[in-house]
């Protein structure tokens, strides 16, 4: 069957590891951004913080039965561990388990949200199992890269660079500004309350492309005169011989104009919101 056919899957091995004891949600809820104690579903989406409000990780907890099965969508999942543990006080009742590998599989599309269907976790042989008794088509390394560049989905070391706030990234919907304290809740409150945001994460395409690339800060100008930079590119991948896709944090005012946006690496860029991203 054409690979075009089969429903397309998002199957990777994540670092994970969980946290039990009868305060766990409490404890977890005043790390996260999203709300622990009464989660809208069994499988919730969230952010780390530092206390300035710059994401640090992507993760994704799973409640199963009194465990909450951390998995570090993005992040360091050794410093994410170690500050958990850091944190706990004696009165705590909370246990850290041990840093292991959790296989989680996703069906999705390219008109749809990452945050739309809920994955399933397996061990690697039922994992195995699962995707032979099934019409699937597994997304290879570069399809996986061009899908999570569409969804926006930002990447350690890229979009995370200890510099990025969840809002400019669009991860808004991530955040529960309802819930009370959190860390890095009072610079999020700020930012929502003020509409302060400076750029934007945008998915851009491009069909041009010169070698000796420096992937890191790449500059993003409002015309082919280099004459004023407007945002740098974060990450991108190739699509074909003839085409490029990647993000790019923008200037918000540069956003609602008529500019034509420009890089000496890719030449002219057509900027696009992502479907996976959601704006104040």
């Amino acid at each position: 069957m054409d690979n075009q056919l089969l429903k397309k899957i998002w199957l990777e091995k994540f670092s994970s590891f969980c946290l039990e004891g009868i305060d766990n949600r409490r404890f977890l809820n005043g790390i996260t951004t999203s709300n622990m104690n009464q989660p809208a579903s069994n499988i919730v989406k969230t952010c780390w913080l530092n206390p300035k409000g710059v994401l640090k990780s992507l993760l994704e907890i799973h409640y199963i039965e009194n465990q909450l099965l951390i998995l570090v969508l993005e992040g360091n999942v050794n410093e994410i561990r170690k500050h958990f543990e850091d944190i706990i006080f004696p009165a705590d009742k909370v246990n850290i388990s041990s840093i292991k590998d959790t296989v989680r599989i996703q069906q999705v599309d390219d008109n749809s949200t990452w945050r739309k269907e809920d994955p399933i976790l397996f061990n690697q042989n039922e994992c195995d199992e699962y995707i032979t008794q099934n019409s699937f088509h597994v997304l290879n390394k570069n399809e996986l890269k061009i899908w999570k560049i569409k969804q926006a989905i930002p990447i350690l070391n890229y979009e995370i660079d200890g510099i990025n706030n969840p809002l400019e990234l669009g991860l808004v919907d991530l955040i529960d500004f309802k819930k009370g304290c959190f860390l890095g809740q009072e610079i999020m409150a700020r930012l929502k309350n003020i509409s302060s945001l400076k750029q934007e994460i945008r998915v851009w395409r491009s069909g041009k492309f010169f070698n000796n690339l420096n992937k890191k800060n790449e500059k993003i100008y409002c015309d082919d005169e280099n004459g004023k930079i407007v945002g740098q590119i974060t990450s991108f991948a190739k699509i074909n011989e003839k085409e490029y896709i990647g993000l790019a944090l923008v200037k918000k005012k540069y956003l609602d104009q008529k500019n034509n946006f420009f890089s000496n690496q890719f030449g002219i860029l057509e900027l696009n919101r992502s479907v996976g991203s959601i704006f104040l």
